[in-house]
């Protein structure tokens, strides 16, 4: 036996031998960019992907859609009444592809639900979704009759963008649009609909050798109010019509295979063009704004519609930044989702000045209160001067003065795995009670009568 063993030592020494060699040469050509080092990192990503895509298949708790909880508490914590901006409060989770309408005490008022597989068919972008409960709302809109604009993302899926939809109170279908759209979406004032596509790009991408494909290509796509695509822009073709392309170089290399990572749009009206213009001259109405969250460490630009290119852009303290919006004073409010690293947290929202990228206001949470989310983040500013802030690894909406002070928390009830973890909230909005119109109204009033907690004109 001992024979057989000593006579099988060379062979498994040998095959060992070969695979650090083939290691250490893949590593060698990768590094050097030889031949076959593009086949090597290509069929890297796309195992290190269906590795995912299984692993989140077969337990949806390892993705980041949960995270665990981090203690026993859920829905409103936290409500001075006084201070607080009173409204219905709309949130999207990772639990589901729904919408849900809650009133300052946490409790329901409405739901939109409609799961992705039964608005699927074969002119989707997507070929093969995964389950079902691996797609979510990442936003959702509630419109004043009582509609609901919402985008799906698949995690697990390159890229996840799934496709965006509108309902109506009932959660039947109006209309959907099965593009790639992802993160983000704005209405404008002509009922025209703004968002973000992505696709695998599998060409070179011109004077940017670094930029290898098959990469994530962004794109701004224009939607009719019922939801015909009518216009689409490459931003990384924008980009590189502007002044800016440099920033196309400051990227970091993980990040090359989705160097932008557009991740908001918002559309400038009349007043918000004029309230930057003050202090960014080439601002106009119509223009879009834009987040790009890898891009020279987190980048927020102006894209010009008619032109198609980028016409203004800055950087700052800020890093892997989310959701910013313009303010009436002319400053733009943000989710720093790492710019904070070396303090008691890391995540910050905070108010910058576009002329000089400064920061004129910030909150960062507090030693009671820890203000964390690495994926994702979202903020608004209310009417009465306070912010409400989702913070999405947190699974929580928080509301706090400008003095720091929470004025109304709400945790996500939901659980998985014995209450272990909690599903991350994608997006939370206060809506203002003054504007809705009809359904939403009508509902928003009996539920007043019946809890005295929604204030609807």
């Amino acid at each position: 036996m001992w024979g057989k063993t000593q006579a099988m030592i060379p062979y498994a020494l040998f095959v060992i031998a070969l695979l650090v060699l083939g290691y250490v040469a893949g590593s060698l050509t990768t590094l050097a960019d030889a031949f076959p080092s593009r086949y090597v990192q290509h069929a890297y990503r796309a195992i290190n992907a269906l590795a995912l895509k299984r692993a989140y298949a077969k337990n949806p708790y390892t993705s980041s859609l949960w995270v665990r909880a981090r203690s026993a508490r859920r829905g409103v914590t936290a409500h001075d009444a006084k201070r607080a901006y009173t409204g219905p409060t709309l949130y999207s989770s990772g639990h589901g592809a729904k919408a849900i309408l809650i009133d300052m005490g946490g409790r329901t008022v409405h739901e939109w639900k409609r799961p992705f597989h039964d608005i699927w068919d074969e002119s989707a972008a997507v070929r093969n979704p995964v389950r079902e409960r691996q797609i979510h709302f990442r936003k959702a809109l509630a419109l004043p009759n009582g509609d609901l604009l919402a985008i799906y993302e698949g995690m697990g899926d390159t890229p996840w963008g799934y496709g965006m939809v509108k309902l109506d109170w009932d959660s039947n279908v109006l209309w959907k649009n099965l593009e790639r759209f992802h993160h983000d979406f704005a209405l404008a004032d002509d009922g025209r609909i703004y968002g973000l596509t992505h696709r695998l790009r599998k060409r070179p991408v011109k004077g940017q050798g670094h930029l290898r494909p098959p990469l994530v290509e962004d794109f701004l796509v224009v939607l009719s109010p019922d939801g015909r695509t009518l216009k689409k822009i490459s931003l990384l073709a924008a980009l590189q019509r502007s002044g800016y392309s440099r920033k196309l170089w400051r990227i970091l290399h993980f990040s090359l295979w989705d160097p932008l990572h557009t991740n908001n749009v918002d559309v400038l009206d009349r007043k918000e063009a004029a309230a930057l213009r003050l202090k960014v001259p080439i601002a106009a109405p119509g223009q879009v704004l834009l987040s790009f969250r890898e891009l020279d460490g987190g980048t927020i630009a102006l894209l010009d519609v008619e032109k198609e290119e980028i016409v203004w852009a800055l950087t700052g303290s800020w890093r892997s930044q989310h959701d910013p919006d313009m303010l009436p004073n002319g400053n733009i409010l943000m989710f720093d989702n790492l710019g904070d690293f070396g303090s008691r947290n890391a995540s910050r929202v905070i108010e910058v000045d576009p002329a000089t990228g400064g920061i004129i206001w910030s909150y960062s949470g507090d030693p009671g209160h820890k203000l964390f989310s690495y994926w994702r983040g979202v903020q608004q500013r209310l009417p009465n001067g306070n912010t409400l802030v989702t913070e999405s690894n947190g699974a929580r909406l928080v509301e706090v003065t400008a003095g720091g002070d929470i004025v109304w928390e709400f945790i996500n009830p939901v659980r998985g795995k014995d209450g272990a973890v909690v599903p991350v909230v994608t997006w939370g909005t206060r809506l203002n009670a003054d504007a809705t119109v009809g359904q939403l109204r009508d509902l928003l009033r009996r539920h007043t009568a019946a809890h005295e907690l929604v204030s609807v004109p």
